[in-house]
């Protein structure tokens, strides 16, 4: 896996919303969709951030831009069964998509180059396994940018045993996911509102049906995320996010603070 050391996260923004504004003009020059893979969080901000302002200075045609969250925290639903949260809830992954994503790509574009409302996938909870057909069908995924859990090595939200082949699914979500996610979702009061469950693209979806990977560790928090994806040779299913060593077009991105000593080699 190729590594990029960078001085700021900001930089690690700019970098790769270089690359992702160069693919959506290729793509559309041939007339093809590109599709973007999308965690949310932070980690991925800072390429939020620069593509809005990147797009803001030179426009770019986003109508054929095709975005795909990688998952959505569930409830349990009245009777049974599990619901997603409101859009308008502080953790919701849909309304992080349309509101750090999709509303900062659109910001300044005029309508005909904007992002269509039906260019935001997220997994369908009632059929999880459909979503990896329709990544498929779409010629699967130009890049996805991923980012890894602090404590436990999670990606989106496989947890630690995750199955090297595993699909688009409803999961339980490991303790020590939802205590990082404390981190990334502040108005939790504590681990009780952290939601339980989620539905996550699998595994083996992102292995699969990626042509390129993205993944973005910045912070000194996430020293010991950059240690375990360096040093990782194949999928070690104790960190799942080690899978970006079986990607193909795998990178990773690193700022001084995560990267520590081996930056300074």
């Amino acid at each position: 896996m190729k590594v990029e050391i960078h001085d700021t996260p900001a930089a690690i923004g700019e970098r790769l919303a270089d690359r992702i504004i160069a693919g959506i003009r290729e793509a559309s020059a041939a007339g093809r969709n590109y599709v973007l893979g999308c965690p949310g969080g932070r980690s991925p901000l800072p390429v939020y951030e620069a593509l809005g302002r990147r797009l803001a200075g030179d426009p770019v045609d986003c109508s054929r831009l095709i975005i795909v969250m990688m998952d959505e925290y569930l409830r349990p639903a009245e009777g049974d069964g599990f619901a997603p949260p409101p859009a308008e809830a502080h953790y919701s992954c849909r309304g992080f998509g349309e509101r750090e994503i999709v509303g900062r790509i659109n910001a300044a574009l005029p309508d005909h180059l904007r992002v269509p409302s039906q260019n935001f996938w997220m997994p369908d909870i009632a059929g999880p396994g459909g979503y990896d057909e329709r990544i498929a069908a779409a010629g699967g995924i130009d890049l996805f940018l991923l980012a890894s859990g602090a404590g436990d090595g999670h990606i989106a939200f496989n947890p630690p045993g995750s199955a090297r082949d595993s699909r688009t699914r409803i999961v339980t979500l490991a303790e020590q996911t939802r205590r990082d996610n404390l981190a990334t979702f502040p108005d939790f009061s504590g681990i009780d509102e952290v939601p339980s469950h989620g539905v996550t693209i699998g595994i083996g979806s992102i292995a699969e049906r990626s042509k390129a990977v993205a993944m973005i560790v910045w912070g000194e928090g996430k020293r010991h995320a950059f240690y375990r994806l360096t040093s990782a040779r194949v999928y070690d299913p104790s960190w799942p996010a080690t899978i970006a060593v079986e990607c193909r077009g795998a990178e990773l991105y690193a700022d001084a603070d995560a990267a520590g000593e081996w930056g300074a080699r």
